[in-house]
């Protein structure tokens, strides 16, 4: 009878340190799983060219006009800190941005930055992030982002043979990391996804796209990665969103888009200033 107890004993003990060791390999595999490699990262200590380039466009019916090099520090490095802003130069003047028709923007008060990394920084799915505050929120016509847009998009700079694909089809699809829409929201972001319809110029704006509170005047960690599947929205590192088996519809490339717009003809208050801290985009090992 001790015979048979201590070997029932023996059996349990090697199945238990057995079950251990696999645990401890399954944690091991997905530690392995999440490691991530930085592809691209720029801390702004300078403006780098090989890394962004300005976009000048008109869309959304903005007011403002995007302008080249900053002019009016519209696009400025300091203090290790890229600025994005918007300003009111007091008076009209022409504006040279043209829509995807070839229309001119009026003339407008208003100046803007907007850069890309079209052509420069361009990868597919992997994880993007951005650290960035705003100087105030909740004001009306304020519209910053922090977004995605597919390397083949037919919107200038039209610089390649293969930029071609009109939004948002697949090549030229939209993920939207950070948005803030001052006209309704003070504290909050949106996030998600753009739902192509299959044509030209046809997007579903709301059924993948979520608001999400902050203190949008400190400094937070804005991302999206791709999670087999689905895409997942962070906030400084936790999850708040996920756009479930939308991961798939993006297998283009992607390039990043930072700009600070004003969307209504509501008066301009205080100064609008996007300020980021870093970019970068990871893969996984």
């Amino acid at each position: 009878m001790k015979q048979i107890l201590a070997l029932t004993f023996l059996v349990v003990l090697q199945f238990a340190v057995s079950c251990k060791d696999g645990t401890k390999k399954d944690r091991e595999v997905q530690s392995t799983a999440d490691v991530w490699k930085i592809d691209f990262q720029d801390d702004f200590e300078t403006f780098n060219p090989d890394n962004w380039q300005d976009q000048r466009i008109w869309v959304n019916n903005e007011s403002h006009c995007y302008v080249p090099d900053g002019e009016l520090g519209t696009r400025e490095v300091s203090d290790g800190t890229l600025k994005i802003r918007v300003v009111n130069i007091g008076e009209k003047r022409p504006c040279d941005n043209l829509d995807k028709n070839g229309a001119q923007h009026p003339d407008t008060e208003y100046i803007a930055g907007r850069i890309c990394s079209k052509n420069r920084k361009e990868f597919v799915k992997g994880r993007w992030t951005a650290r960035l505050r705003l100087s105030s929120n909740g004001e009306a016509s304020m519209f910053p982002a922090w977004w995605l847009l597919g390397a083949r998009n037919n919107e200038s700079p039209v610089q390649e043979e293969d930029e071609s694909i009109c939004w948002p089809l697949t090549g030229s699809g939209e993920i939207d990391i950070f948005e803030h829409h001052g006209d309704h929201m003070k504290d909050e972001f949106t996030t998600g996804a753009i739902v192509s319809l299959g044509e030209c110029d046809k997007g579903d704006w709301e059924s993948k796209r979520r608001n999400f509170p902050a203190t949008l005047n400190d400094f937070h960690e804005y991302s999206v990665e791709w999670d087999k599947s689905d895409l997942v929205y962070r906030l400084d590192g936790k999850e708040v969103y996920r756009n479930e088996g939308e991961g798939d519809k993006y297998p283009e490339p992607m390039f990043a888009i930072l700009n600070f717009a004003k969307i209504t003809d509501s008066p301009m208050t205080g100064e609008w200033v996007m300020e980021v801290d870093w970019v970068k985009h990871e893969s996984r090992n």
